[in-house]
């Protein structure tokens, strides 16, 4: 779908800036900056379900350790108790199969946890990997303390929630405001075709159209910038 969205956002430019197919070979980065930022926002998005994910299965697995289950146990019950939840092709399943996995080869909790962390590489499960090996080898009230870091993680993801939130009608004007040039352009070149058929073919309408389009993706680049806040 991104590939298909991407080549077709060129072909419209070229159509409509240029009244050129030959315009496609200049504009092809454009599509291909399109194509990437389609992919890193899916990407992120996934990243965001799989925090869910995974702060759930911490809120499992600290209720399985107050029943009196140890690390290991309590990983392996986890697991089980995910599949209805999510299924056993989600993600967070998978990383508890393979922990499971690491575990039966004789790796100890600490170990599995640490490699956890580091095949997520995410803020969210360093922190609390970290907390609990310092708690396991400090000693005291481990549960409590990952209880209230799982509590610091929960409170993070859920005021990116409400950002989101109330970001999401902001966003929806931008994608309006986006279209809006191009919807204006495309309605010239529609109704009024004597009128555009001076910027094409010739030098001088081919410099106006760049700058036009230069100035349209400099705003589309602020707006997006605007619109993205991280926490």
């Amino acid at each position: 779908m991104a590939g298909i969205g991407s080549g077709g956002l060129v072909f419209l430019l070229a159509y409509l800036f240029y009244n050129s197919w030959l315009a496609v070979i200049p504009l092809f980065p454009a599509g291909l900056l399109f194509f990437m930022e389609w992919r890193n926002g899916y990407l992120k998005k996934k990243e965001e379900e799989f925090r869910g994910q995974f702060l759930n299965a911490m809120q499992m697995m600290i209720s399985v350790l107050k029943a009196g289950y140890s690390v290991e146990n309590a990983i392996r019950e986890t697991k089980k108790d995910l599949i209805p939840l999510y299924g056993e092709s989600s993600r967070i399943h998978r990383e508890f199969a393979m922990m499971i996995h690491q575990m039966d080869m004789n790796l100890t909790a600490e170990q599995v946890l640490i490699e956890f962390s580091g095949r997520t590489r995410q803020e969210d499960v360093e922190n609390f990997v970290t907390v609990f090996v310092m708690a396991k080898r400090a000693g005291g009230d481990s549960i409590a303390i990952l209880k209230d870091t799982v509590k610091i993680i929960g409170t993070k993801i859920e005021t990116e929630r409400e950002i989101r939130t109330i970001l999401s009608a902001k966003k929806l004007e931008f994608r309006v405001m986006c279209l809006i040039p191009i919807g204006m352009v495309f309605y010239i070149r529609s109704a009024f075709s004597e009128f555009m058929s001076v910027f094409y073919g010739n030098v001088a309408g081919c410099v106006m159209m760049s700058v036009c389009l230069a100035i349209y993706a400099a705003a589309y680049h602020m707006g997006r910038k605007i619109i993205r806040i991280e926490v």
